[in-house]
């Protein structure tokens, strides 16, 4: 109950409920996973029942168009899948990619910066050169490289199979020197004060000290940078998809239905592409939002109290 209270009375909250962008963009946030996980509850059909899809019903246009069919608000895709349940189907893929390759990233580059920080010298070295050569590849082409390596290794009808597990991980490799630069700097900056000193003379061990004393302190940058995250992995996975190198066309994701639907777009059924790419649009930017918000609250030099 008092953490509670700290929490209700703390400078975070009352920030947040007197900036409406924050407010706004966080609501519209949870709102679209909370849809995308009730997914299954919510949309009419199943992209993945078969017995549900007729390829007969492909690029129906949406129900307030002329050609419209009452059945299917947004239309139909090129394979006859309803638009609008396989846009929640394809929003669930997404955020879990998302979420799951923040989690993958972040775990290796804490590792990683805790490591390097702490010990120092040629490990130090060791590590950020490592880093520093995976910053001056671009992260796409990592992904892309990492993608088509691992399509050769298992080949295309497993890599279908594991797209999604195996996303997590390309996309993770792909960004995590981010985090392990941020949590080095931090690491150099708490491992010479007092209470870290204190607990290295009553005689903890090495790894007590590091993951019970200086890594909750390193933890402000790592959540700011994992709002961005979430929205960059996301972005990187439709890029993937829309490559042809992530999600398949079989498991929607917001990506591979903008894949889907691009080369229909001149020839009049625009929704197929233009709904997704929308959605994509809205979720990105919602977190984006959220995430400079949640950067210059948590930054101490305009801190206010």
């Amino acid at each position: 109950m008092k953490t509670w209270q700290r929490f209700i009375d703390s400078y975070f909250l009352y920030s947040f409920k007197r900036d409406p962008v924050a407010v706004t963009s966080f609501s519209i946030f949870v709102f679209l996973v909370v849809i995308s996980f009730m997914a299954p509850v919510i949309a009419p059909y199943s992209p993945y029942d078969t017995s549900t899809i007729d390829i007969m019903d492909s690029e129906i246009p949406p129900q307030w168009m002329e050609e419209g069919d009452e059945r299917f608000f947004l239309g139909t895709d090129n394979m006859g899948r309803d638009l609008f349940s396989t846009l929640l189907y394809g929003l669930r893929t997404s955020v879990v990619i998302g979420i799951g390759a923040v989690l993958f990233q972040a775990l290796l580059g804490i590792m990683v910066g805790l490591t390097a920080g702490y010990l120092g010298g040629r490990i130090d070295a060791f590590l950020m050169r490592i880093a520093d050569i995976q910053f001056s590849i671009p992260y796409l082409m990592v992904a892309i490289i990492t993608s088509a390596v691992f399509q050769i290794a298992f080949g295309v009808g497993r890599f279908e199979e594991l797209a999604l597990p195996l996303l997590v991980i390309i996309i993770g490799i792909s960004e995590w020197p981010k985090y392990a630069r941020t949590v080095r700097a931090s690491v150099l900056g708490e491992k010479n004060k007092e209470y870290v000193e204190a607990a290295r003379v009553i005689g903890l061990n090495r790894r007590l000290i590091v993951y019970r004393h200086i890594l909750p302190n390193t933890l402000t940058p790592v959540l700011v940078i994992s709002t961005i995250q979430v929205a960059q992995a996301v972005m990187s996975e439709a890029a993937l998809s829309f490559l042809g190198l992530g999600m398949p066309i079989t498991k929607p994701s917001l990506g591979s239905l903008i894949n889907a639907g691009f080369e229909y777009v001149f020839s009049g059924s625009w929704w197929i592409t233009l709904f997704p790419g929308s959605l994509l649009v809205t979720f990105t930017l919602v977190i984006i939002l959220f995430g400079d918000w949640l950067r210059d609250v948590l930054n101490p030099k305009l801190y206010k109290g």
